[in-house]
């Protein structure tokens, strides 16, 4: 008798959950799904972003008042395409040299492109010494690669 009255005891005794540890776990709950939902919005956003194209100028060397040689390099994941571009706003003529001999730069390397004027912008104005350009390559994806070189000829000897 002695163990049915202790047990009626325990069960009196026995209370659900306190609202304050009822409130911790739902908010450990919701914590927890916020992380997973977050990491799977993550792991959409790298693979819609991987297809970003990642180029830039890294050099530019001024071809004597006609244009200029500018060398583009691919840093991304896919190939990029330079489909126009612009010196000071001004469209030039675009042509690719040196081995690849394509407007196409693969992923991880790097091309020669040279940027041509007209004759009638020739007759208008040539580079200035000292003067800042900018130039911008358009892709074909619509990105614009911006890099401004500043003019300085070599000395004649």
């Amino acid at each position: 008798m002695n163990i049915g009255k202790n047990f009626r005891k325990f069960k009196k005794n026995a209370k659900a959950l306190s609202p304050v540890i009822a409130s911790i776990i739902l908010i450990a709950v919701t914590v927890a799904v916020s992380v997973v939902v977050a990491a799977w919005m993550g792991a959409l956003t790298i693979g819609f972003m991987g297809n970003a194209e990642q180029a830039s100028i890294t050099n530019v060397n001024f071809i004597a008042n006609t244009g200029m040689n500018v060398t583009v390099q691919n840093t991304g994941t896919n190939a990029v395409t330079i489909s126009s571009a612009t010196i000071d706003g001004n469209n030039v003529n675009l042509a690719a040299t040196g081995p690849t001999n394509s407007l196409v730069i693969v992923k991880g390397s790097s091309a020669c492109v040279t940027l041509t004027t007209t004759a009638a912008q020739q007759l208008v104005g040539n580079f200035t010494d000292g003067a800042q350009y900018t130039i911008n390559l358009l892709t074909a994806k619509g990105h614009t690669i911006v890099y401004t070189a500043t003019y300085s000829p070599s000395p004649q000897l």
